[in-house]
């Protein structure tokens, strides 16, 4: 059994006591294993390709796993099932699942909320990438419906994301999701009225919204009953890469992978 390298300015996890065994899962800081600040792991964000092409090296030197399965986001909510055969190839997808170990797969984030699930049994493992327009859209809705386990075997975590008191929207993203959430309980449980700047009256089209909420809300509507994480603000603490802070920046990486039994 591969040990995960503790790194603790490099990555955070879930927590072991309540993850099931034989499954791992990471979100990477920008903070690399030499201590360097810009470990970022995309390849269409301007930087250096063999640059990326290193931090992903050393992303599955620290970790153990045999591949990772890469995706071409898009904010959409396709799943794709990742196996040995096809890892080579990189699917436009903001999902995946795979039963196969030491198979990890990754979808990058600079605000957007991962979102890693597994059955208890750790027998499969699958991640998701959650900007508001694939929660919307049904990303977890699909991972949950292509994992061949009943929705009350599994558990979740949620890695870091933008916060609430910093992801301030307009009134097409509550509409979005007042569309799917007819008794209301969604918008109530995700959105607060944005505090007004300094100086100047409230913005009445502006407000903001509680990405980890609207994730975990969305989750337990499918049927998981457990979901962990949740905590780590993307925005307000620079371990983080955050696009609505930065502009043009890098990514981090959401690993997870079954461990080979």
């Amino acid at each position: 059994m591969h040990m995960l390298t503790e790194l603790p300015a490099s990555w955070v996890a879930p927590p072991a006591a309540f993850w099931p065994a034989g499954v791992r899962a990471l979100t990477t800081s920008r903070i690399g294993p030499d201590g360097g600040a810009s470990w970022n792991l995309a390849d269409h964000v301007g930087d250096d390709p063999a640059r990326v092409a290193g931090n992903r090296r050393v992303l599955m030197q620290r970790t153990g796993v045999g591949a990772v399965q890469w995706l071409a986001q898009v904010h959409g909510s396709r799943c794709i099932e990742a196996t040995p055969a096809r890892v080579d190839r990189v699917p436009e997808a903001d999902a995946a699942w795979t039963r196969h170990a030491q198979l990890g797969l990754a979808v990058l984030s600079a605000d957007c909320v991962p979102v890693v699930v597994c059955d208890r049994a750790g027998t499969l493992v699958g991640v998701a990438h959650g900007g508001w327009r694939g929660l919307v859209g049904g990303v977890l809705e699909g991972l949950i419906a292509a994992l061949p386990v009943a929705p009350s075997e599994l558990v979740a975590w949620l890695g870091p994301a933008i916060g609430p008191g910093a992801y301030e929207v307009g009134g097409d993203v509550v509409d979005a999701v007042a569309a799917m959430d007819a008794g209301g309980e969604l918008v109530n449980a995700c959105f607060r009225a944005s505090d007004p700047a300094p100086g100047k009256g409230a913005d009445a089209g502006r407000v903001r919204l509680d990405l980890f909420a609207l994730g975990e809300q969305l989750l337990r509507r499918a049927g998981v009953r457990e979901v962990l994480g949740g905590r780590w603000c993307t925005y307000s603490d620079e371990r983080w890469f955050s696009y609505r802070r930065e502009g043009r920046t890098g990514r981090m990486a959401t690993l997870a992978w079954l461990e080979a039994r």
